[in-house]
């Protein structure tokens, strides 16, 4: 019994991961700017020499392309310092992750489309939030809000080492998330 793993997820992207891999269904459920943004990741990955699209990509590519993802930290030098971490690894302290797969603990390594289980999960879970907030299109903001609550992600590990302090950055994004709630309803005056 003590080489049994457990198959339990750890978070609900991971469970998100285990109903299926991403593919046309929820790519589809993109806006136009995040589908664009979700290629650029996949020519990153590929670029970089990963096996899979993981949320360090994602993260990466967000940060480059989304204006109203960069309004969401601290400061433009918190930024700078984010995009120069994602530089490193892409150059080469991602190494290490190139013979690994960003694993949930809960599903195989890669999805037969070539996503990582956790950004699996992840584009799943910004989806879910955008329809919460009323809107049939995820976009960047919904990616990186989704990205921030999965503890097990890549983008996670690159937000902490870049001194992001995900639980408030996390908030942060909620209360956009309400306000844009607030204005679809008309409650923003």
């Amino acid at each position: 019994m003590g080489d049994v793993q457990h198959r339990i997820p750890h978070s609900p992207h991971q469970q998100a991961a285990e109903r299926g891999p991403v593919g046309p269904d929820v790519e589809a459920h993109l806006s136009a700017e995040l589908a664009a943004m979700v290629a650029s990741a996949r020519r990153r990955a590929l670029r970089d020499g990963d096996r899979q699209i993981d949320t360090a990509h994602l993260l990466h590519t967000l940060l480059e392309s989304d204006p109203e993802v960069r309004e969401a930290f601290e400061s433009g030098p918190q930024v700078a310092r984010l995009l120069g971490y994602l530089v490193q690894r892409s150059i080469g302290y991602g190494l290490r992750w190139q013979s690994s797969g960003e694993e949930s603990g809960a599903v195989p390594t890669v999805t037969g489309d070539g996503w990582s289980p956790v950004a699996a999960g992840v584009m799943e879970a910004a989806y879910e939030r955008a329809v919460r907030r009323g809107d049939p299109f995820a976009g960047g903001v919904d990616l990186l809000a989704a990205l921030v609550a999965e503890p097990a992600s890549r983008a996670v590990e690159v937000l902490g080492r870049a001194g992001v302090d995900v639980g408030e950055l996390l908030v942060r994004l909620d209360g956009l998330a309400e306000r844009e709630r607030e204005r679809g309803r008309g409650l923003d005056a």
